[in-house]
């Protein structure tokens, strides 16, 4: 080619290049000024302005920009509104926008008006119980109303569940947005244990379903087990799942080593057509990113947590064929709460946890709730055989309605849902976690559930004989939700016992109970004392020769960074002690905690005095068990350092601070102060006065503090035990 004719034509190709340039963006809205401006509001739900996020009551909040976007929960799902823009001329070919909320066409929407008519919409992602509220990247084209004059106007006329709508960061632009594709799928044929699906924590929620094809047979199955093993004849589940458009922040495990041989097939409900997520789902025999399994920087050494993904409430505590067995709220898929499963996990003695799948997932009544477990041994529900009791679970499935259901194992590892569930309707919307126990003298089952009626938290008593068929006995005012419902010796008395009901927050009452009806003989009653701690549960059919009452709560143990989020206290042994007040519960360690003694370091007995040197100063430990009992002064204090932590006894004020949260200590027999703090990689406990004060608290400590220290001021302090205990991980 001619050299000049070459120039001009670059020139030419530059200069028109350069013409068709794409402009910029022209905001039409995003939200980040105290009001709506020169937007026109109707109604209630869009409140004074727009939300700084997430609003009271409502989950968290996640995928708009900046500070501010329109969120219509303002007081909640069921107020009502329009949020209308000024006229503005469409200039460019797209708009975009971030949307959030309700999936209701007519009633939670976001509109596109040109002359007052509707020529485009959009919908939140939510139409049933579950769900998220993240906002998600969404666009019309536009192309055809160039040069029109148009409105966006966002509605909410709906009430009750997902009666509301967000949207946030709305934009004219030249560029096209990345098209949505709708029910993607990818095919596996599966000769490896697990598919691991890409998670990006914070990202946009999809749905996502596994169906498995055998000839020309088609299964679906939710993401944990197929729906068949579970009676739901072949209902389509699906999971809402934060997939890694790009770069993920972690691999959730799906196990399909049931299904070797056979076809499966990923189906995405919606993805960017330039999403990397079905492509990067990777088969493997192990799961992708866990070569430090159980000891990532966060991991606790001796409290459970799960290998992946979220955990909250325990559930279906039980001791069965010589196994306590664990089970938990879990979200398999995510980081953060959701696509609730029940967790399961299995010890011979409480301390060493392995891990065993998901046994409880959603289905068509709706995600899988809190709840409890039993031994059934006379085999009052026909699910055992004689020699072989059944293993009974009772739970929420907390669809619309919500309502309480069983499923059961006779080997501990394989569980049934049983075909008739649900076993108790709906009282009242959200009522849930159903805690049964066996009443021998009156033998019948017996089951505290949680019911909200008239605006009051009341837990209603009832009874079955075959724990499928249940009526209800009775109610008592007071308590939210995950109750717990156990006899127990007063000072260790088994002549003289008294029941105890508690619930989520650990406040307690106790007084008697004839089969029927609860009779609180105290007010309700403080429980734990500290920071992190809800929804605690007791084992079941521990025998009556070990005689312990031994519990193990949700440790809200938030873990940054890690592909993992909260934990479980250490297991904690339950009494009743008299006092002048009357009986009052006691939290201590179980002894089996004793088992990860690795190395001991006595410093008793010890006087210490003012301005005595630390005894501890050559201590060097990252899992710490540190025992103290000292008679104190009458006016100074006793302070110890643990990791960084801090822990204060006030003499004067018999108060305990911990990390500036200060409790009541009463000394021990009016004379004694007793102390045990046990601290881990992102928890600590502090047990003090006999176990009548008991302090969880999640604490991250640095990882290079491993010192400890205790000083005294005032007179001096006689301990009679200072011990510091290096632990070894239960892993």
């Amino acid at each position: 080619m001619n050299p000049l004719l070459k120039t001009a034509l670059f020139w030419i190709i530059t200069t028109v290049g350069l013409c068709v340039q794409a402009g910029d963006d022209i905001i039409v809205a995003d939200f980040e000024g105290k009001d709506y401006g020169n937007w026109k509001v109707t109604g209630e739900a869009f409140g004074p302005g727009p939300a700084q996020g997430t609003l009271p009551g409502q989950m968290t909040v996640g995928g708009f920009q900046g500070h501010g976007l329109v969120n219509s929960f303002f007081h909640g799902d069921d107020t009502t509104g329009t949020l209308t823009s000024p006229p503005f001329k469409i200039e460019r070919p797209y708009i975009r926008f971030l949307i959030g909320g309700g999936k209701n066409p007519d009633k939670t929407c976001m509109n596109l008006l040109v002359d007052g008519q509707v020529v485009r919409s959009a919908t939140g992602p939510n139409d049933k119980a579950g769900g998220s509220e993240q906002l998600v990247a969404d666009s019309w084209n536009v192309q055809d109303l160039i040069g029109k004059v148009a409105v966006v106007q966002i509605v909410d006329q709906a009430a009750g569940g997902w009666g509301h709508i967000c949207v946030d960061d709305i934009a004219q632009t030249d560029h096209k947005p990345p098209g949505m594709l709708s029910n993607a799928k990818r095919p596996f044929f599966i000769n490896q244990r697990y598919l691991n699906l890409p998670i990006k924590n914070g990202g946009p929620h999809r749905k996502v379903s596994i169906s498995v094809t055998n000839g020309s047979e088609k299964q679906t199955l939710d993401l944990a087990k197929a729906i068949a093993q579970f009676g739901e004849g072949g209902l389509p589940v699906t999971n809402d799942i934060e997939l890694a458009d790009g770069e993920p922040d972690w691999w959730a495990p799906i196990d399909l080593s049931a299904y070797q041989g056979q076809t499966v097939i990923v189906e995405v409900d919606k993805i960017p057509e330039n999403s990397t997520a079905l492509s990067a789902i990777e088969p493997g025999n192990q799961i992708k990113g866990a070569e430090g399994l159980y000891h990532e920087p966060l991991r606790n050494q001796f409290h459970f947590s799960p290998k992946r993904g979220w955990n909250n409430d325990p559930n279906g505590m039980v001791l069965y064929r010589g196994e306590y067995h664990l089970f938990f709220q879990h979200n398999p898929y995510g980081w953060n709460w959701g696509n609730m499963h029940w967790g399961h996990a299995i010890s011979r003695d409480m301390v060493h946890w392995t891990e065993l799948g998901d046994v409880l997932a959603p289905d068509k009544f709706g995600p899988m709730f809190s709840g409890s477990a039993v031994v059934d041994w006379a085999n009052t529900s026909g699910f055992g055989k004689p020699g072989n009791p059944a293993q009974v679970l009772l739970y929420t499935a907390a669809g619309d309605p919500t309502v309480q259901c069983l499923a059961f194992s006779t080997d501990g590892r394989h569980y049934h849902k049983y075909p008739d569930n649900p076993v108790v309707p709906q009282f009242t919307g959200g009522n849930r976690d159903p805690k049964v126990i066996w009443h021998e003298p009156t033998k019948k089952w017996v089951m505290t559930l949680y019911v909200e009626t008239n605006r009051i938290n009341t837990i209603h008593f009832l009874s079955s004989p075959d724990l499928k068929h249940w009526s209800l006995m009775s109610t008592v005012d007071g308590f939210f939700e995950c109750p717990d419902f156990f006899e127990l010796p007063v000072g260790g008395d088994s002549a003289h016992k008294k029941w105890v009901l508690t619930a989520a927050s650990s406040e307690y009452m106790v007084g008697t109970f004839d089969g029927t009806r609860f009779t609180p003989e105290t007010p309700k009653l403080k429980g734990h004392l500290g920071k992190g701690f809800y929804a605690a549960q007791t084992f079941s059919d521990i025998p009556a020769k070990d005689g312990r009452r031994i519990q193990i709560g949700w440790f809200q143990t938030e873990t940054k960074g890690m592909p993992f989020n909260q934990g479980m206290t250490v297991p904690l042994e339950l009494k009743l002690t008299s006092t002048s007040d009357g009986p009052r519960l006691t939290w201590t360690p179980v002894k089996e905690l004793e088992k990860l003694r690795r190395y001991t370091h006595r410093y008793s007995p010890i006087t210490l005095s003012e301005g005595a040197p630390n005894p501890l100063a050559k201590e060097n430990i990252e899992l710490v068990e540190l025992r103290a009992e000292f008679v104190p002064n009458s006016t100074g204090s006793v302070t110890f350092t643990v990791r960084g932590a801090t822990l204060v006894y006030d003499s004067r004020k018999r108060e305990l601070t911990v990390n500036r949260l200060t409790v009541p200590a009463p000394l021990v027999g009016g004379q004694k102060q007793n102390l045990s703090v046990y601290c881990d990689r992102s928890g600590m406990e502090v047990f003090a006065s006999g176990g009548r004060t008991y302090v969880p608290m999640p604490y991250i400590p640095k990882a290079d503090d491993r010192k400890l220290a205790v000083q005294v001021t005032g007179g001096a302090v006689s301990f009679s035990q200072l011990t510091a205990y290096e632990l070894k991980s239960a892993w």
